[in-house]
């Protein structure tokens, strides 16, 4: 928890707080969210959470929480949370039952599905207000024509697909779709996985294997080194990732602008083993 500063003697000092007081998102009377955080509440601290109820195939939507890491509890009913781990480039999904957790890392592509009626999650976030980027808000302000341009698809088909995300939609699929032909609740929950029944196992990954690699079992076969690359055997040379740019967070370094590129920077590495007096 941050320090607190804030006078506990005050008669606006707040310890207790009805969340159905603060609804975030509501579809349904079976589906929607009640938030609450430090504006709610001004003791939390550096914490905050969500109370999330869906039925059987409803959606969080994919989205990021670009200040916090998210714990994803499961009070009752079942789900699967699903994530995109940007090291391995891998859609990882993870169900939870009554008393199971899924933990998703600050800025992680995610989502959740409801795979009972009656699921009830709590989302809690080391953060005193959880901000979030939607898909939804991704795919409706984005051009059409540059999402066609970028990945070479048909304009007006894109126009087409995403003209009915006029809003951010939060809890999907939207209470008016008409669209049945490919029910969410199908499409995760059964993707390469048994119900969990095993703990502190994670999923798709075997001993000493990295994921999506494939075992070198070709005798005298030396491993793949990309064309005109040089090793890095430069004397008391830093790691890459160490010299990234300083953005203030966290950057996968595969992401990150390589020579030859013209926004392409190199940092000064500091080779001194002991800081200067």
């Amino acid at each position: 928890m941050a320090t607190s500063y804030m006078d506990y003697t005050l008669p606006s000092t707040q310890f207790t707080y009805d969340l159905s007081k603060n609804p975030l998102f509501k579809k349904d009377e079976n589906n929607y969210i009640n938030s609450l955080s430090i504006n709610q509440l001004n003791t939390l601290g550096n914490t905050s959470l969500l109370d999330i109820f869906l039925s059987t195939g409803n959606v969080v939507e994919p989205h990021i929480h670009q200040n916090a890491t998210e714990l994803v509890y499961c009070i009752s009913g079942a789900a699967v949370v699903s994530l995109i781990n940007p090291f391995t480039n891998e859609l990882l999904h993870f169900p939870i039952t009554p008393g199971q957790v899924a933990n998703v890392p600050q800025g992680w592509w995610h989502y959740e599905v409801a795979t009972v009626d009656h699921t009830h999650l709590l989302a809690i976030f080391d953060a005193p207000v959880p901000e979030a980027i939607f898909g939804s808000d991704i795919l409706r302000l984005t051009p059409a024509k540059l999402l066609a341009y970028t990945y070479c698809l048909d304009e007006k088909k894109v126009q087409e697909a995403l003209a009915p995300i006029q809003k951010t939609v939060f809890i999907g699929p939207p209470a008016d779709c008409q669209n049945s032909t490919a029910p969410v609740s199908s499409s995760a929950p059964n993707v390469n996985h048994q119900p969990y029944v095993m703990p502190n196992v994670q999923p798709n990954v075997q001993p000493n294997m990295q994921p999506n690699m494939q075992a070198n079992t070709e005798p005298n076969m030396q491993p793949y080194v990309q064309p005109d690359s040089q090793p890095n055997n430069q004397p008391n040379m830093q790691p890459y990732v160490n010299r990234l740019p300083y953005w203030g967070t966290w950057v996968d370094p595969r992401i990150i602008h390589e020579p030859g590129c013209p926004y392409y920077t190199e940092l000064p590495v500091n080779t001194n083993n002991q800081e200067e007096r």
